[in-house]
């Protein structure tokens, strides 16, 4: 992505420990607030607390959040690819796009992985498999999201933005070159000129240009502070994400980031 392009925040509204109301009065403060991107995640249950604390369904959840605002992008971080067939993510992907478009151009983004959730998948029925085949299940599923969106009557409104998360430097970021308008990860800010140096690599053998894909990091871990930021910025990320979680919606964090992002910006 080029250096020159805008910092971008994103929040990460976990579904979870809340009534929905809360989540949908804290999706409505975040577009009031300035935020760039609002996202949920495609899991069936709490990830921390009581493991069997309130939840809700994701994709779901983007249709009330499509209808709702007016501005801000909008997805998973990040869906699961082996929950659903592929053609039918495409689908809702496109509906969702077109809802959301208010009359001009869509703001969803298709945030798509792995999974790794093994509860998820037993409780649902979904077979787990290993890391390994639900990996190598991703590739086989981006054409034909890719092919469907094109086959689409309406079709989508724009080409709507891939992001795929994970930093796996054999199989995940050689998907990232083929496919994704946004990488996603967890990396070091001392880890991410290697890593970034694979995703090149691999862009060279697919044939892509990889300074194309915005680079996204989290924000919200244990000791990410500004100076962390700060270097997670000094190596080409460009949008940056924290966490919130029910059953009160903290908006405190999301203000000092904000602040941050303006001044990046200013």
């Amino acid at each position: 992505m080029p250096l020159d392009s805008p910092v971008r925040l994103a929040v990460q509204v976990q579904p979870q420990h809340a009534e929905y109301p809360a989540i949908r009065d804290t999706v409505l403060r975040l577009e009031e607030l300035g935020v760039d991107v609002v996202f949920n995640w495609d899991h069936f249950f709490p990830l921390t607390g009581d493991p069997d604390g309130l939840h809700f369904e994701a994709w779901t959840m983007l249709g009330a959040w499509a209808e709702q605002t007016e501005r801000i992008e909008f997805g998973t971080l990040v869906n699961c690819n082996s929950y659903r067939g592929a053609d039918l993510q495409a689908d809702m992907a496109r509906t969702l796009d077109h809802i959301s478009a208010k009359g001009g151009t869509g703001r969803f983004i298709f945030g798509t992985g792995s999974g790794w959730f093994e509860r998820d998948y037993d409780e649902y029925g979904y077979e787990f498999g290993t890391r390994g085949s639900r990996l190598n299940a991703l590739p086989g599923a981006m054409p034909r999201i890719e092919a469907r969106w094109a086959k689409l009557n309406p079709a989508p409104t724009r080409r709507i933005p891939i992001m795929i998360g994970g930093k796996g430097e054999q199989k995940t970021l050689r998907i990232v070159a083929r496919h994704a308008d946004i990488w996603h990860s967890f990396v070091a800010p001392d880890e991410l000129r290697h890593k970034l140096d694979v995703l090149a690599r691999w862009g060279d053998e697919v044939g892509r240009d990889v300074t194309e894909i915005t680079v996204s990091n989290e924000l919200d871990r244990a000791g990410h502070d500004v100076e962390h930021a700060d270097a997670l910025f000094a190596g080409g990320v460009r949008l940056f994400t924290i966490g919130i979680g029910g059953p009160a919606y903290d908006l405190d964090p999301v203000r000092r980031w904000l602040a941050w992002r303006d001044a990046k910006n200013g």
